[in-house]
């Protein structure tokens, strides 16, 4: 899958960025026609502890999937996003399956 990162504010490096390839390359294994996915890693400049943003689009045939989560990491966050996409893949796979 091509998954496009984009880091405001900062400079991901290499192991959250290969942390977060790994991530949603899993994605594929419960929706298999996945386009391409559109990664914006965020630092928002707030005095609280949860100040990291992960926006994930994902593109699908015929539909575009986004999720926002904000938490403490960064990894977590990323975690959050993709369990939240693998039951909205679940359930178009299931959706589909019921249409066929």
């Amino acid at each position: 899958m091509n998954v496009n990162v984009q880091s405001v504010n900062f400079n991901a490096d290499r192991k959250l960025i290969d942390f977060l390839q790994n991530r949603m390359d899993k994605l594929e294994t419960f929706y298999d026609k996945v386009i391409s996915s559109d990664v914006y890693l965020k630092v928002e400049n707030t005095s609280s502890k949860e100040n990291k943003i992960v926006e994930i689009k994902l593109n699908v045939p015929g539909d575009k999937f986004m999720v926002k989560k904000q938490c403490k990491s960064f990894e977590e966050a990323i975690d959050s996003s993709c369990d939240s996409l693998e039951r909205i893949l679940i359930k178009r796979k299931e959706k589909l399956r019921v249409q066929a």
